[in-house]
């Protein structure tokens, strides 16, 4: 059964932990910070720690690594409409901090993957 997308970056961020694969983060120590500009933009961070993650809004005093887009492509990549790496690639994704842990997101939410 195919549920609908949540339509809505906050909504989906209010869905996100529960995608999280435990065993893909099993020893993990990470916070993603996401600051999303537009009109659905804002700002949420995961903490993800030993296969567990938490969501919150806001901005974390310091994160392992930043992810900067639109609300419309974060969207958009949640949803799996387009991959994390096309939206980086055309230049619309800035990321700073640990580029692993970036690349290391997708496998983190494997339902996430387009």
């Amino acid at each position: 059964m195919n549920s609908t997308p949540p339509k809505t970056v906050r909504a989906f961020f209010s869905t996100l932990a529960g995608k999280l694969d435990p065993e893909a983060a099993e020893g993990l120590d990470a916070v993603y910070q996401f600051n999303l500009n537009g009109a659905d933009g804002g700002q949420y961070q995961l903490q993800i720690r030993d296969g567990v993650c938490q969501v919150s809004e806001g901005t974390h005093p310091d994160p392992h690594v930043t992810l900067a887009m639109s609300g419309e492509d974060c969207l958009k990549v949640l949803n799996g409409q387009v991959s994390g790496t096309m939206v980086a690639m055309t230049g619309r994704l800035r990321i700073s901090g640990d580029m692993g842990l970036a690349m290391q997101l997708a496998s983190l939410f494997p339902s996430l993957r387009p």
